[in-house]
């Protein structure tokens, strides 16, 4: 029997493929949180209080904490619901004609699934402009990020669901949790956060997120 196998090239480009595109995905949602929080002082204010509690003042964070920091995760999830990082998903091709909501998909069409518009929905969301992570807190939402409610689905469903979730929110939580357990954040005097959006692949911040930063921990070796 035949095996296949891959040459160091394609090996090298599926490799790339991955770095990149966790790379600026990771980068892009990393702004976005940090903009939401800081447009809304007193859910940082929680966010905080929370890491205080679970890693302490005197320790930083390390990755067996992350289970506990529960309203850091919903302030994610929900900042993945107004700011999905791909808003279109990446494209699918069926393999086969079908009826989808009385329209024919012919076999090979490059399809895109509007994320964005499903996670801003009137008809699906309360006050779905607004950023509410506590709707997130309730077990009966059943939201998460597997794609079995297709009202959320921030890295796609299916069998094309996106390979890196497990690595995707280990990172990001990790990053914030870091972030906002060693410094305090402001803005710079008399500025505003822009929130506003610019449209592509990925769903970037038209302006570029400016912050100042100060040490939290007592501890300056901490930081070394």
């Amino acid at each position: 029997m035949n095996v296949p196998t891959h040459t160091p090239e394609w090996n090298h480009k599926k490799l790339q493929d991955i770095v990149i595109g966790g790379t600026d995905t990771t980068i892009t949602t990393v702004e976005w949180v940090m903009s939401e929080l800081l447009n809304n002082p007193e859910i940082m204010s929680k966010v905080q209080q929370e890491s205080k509690h679970v890693v302490g003042m005197n320790n930083i964070v390390e990755e067996s904490h992350l289970p506990n920091m529960h309203y850091l995760d919903v302030v994610l999830k929900e900042t993945l619901r107004l700011h999905p990082a791909l808003p279109l998903l990446l494209p699918k091709r069926p393999s086969q004609s079908a009826i989808v909501g009385g329209y024919k998909i012919p076999e090979g069409t490059k399809v895109f699934l509007n994320v964005y518009a499903i996670h801003r929905d009137p008809q699906v969301w309360e006050s779905p402009l607004e950023f509410q992570p506590e709707r997130f807190l309730s077990p009966s939402t059943n939201l998460d990020y597997a794609g079995n409610n297709m009202k959320y689905i921030p890295f796609g469903s299916g069998r094309r669901i996106c390979a890196g979730i497990p690595l995707a929110e280990k990172m990001l939580m990790f990053i914030f949790a870091s972030l906002l357990h060693s410094f305090d954040w402001k803005l710079p005097e008399g500025e505003n956060v822009d929130i506003s959006e610019e449209f592509g692949l990925a769903l970037k911040k038209s302006e570029r997120l400016l912050v100042i930063l100060t040490p939290s921990l007592p501890n300056l070796k901490l930081y070394q």
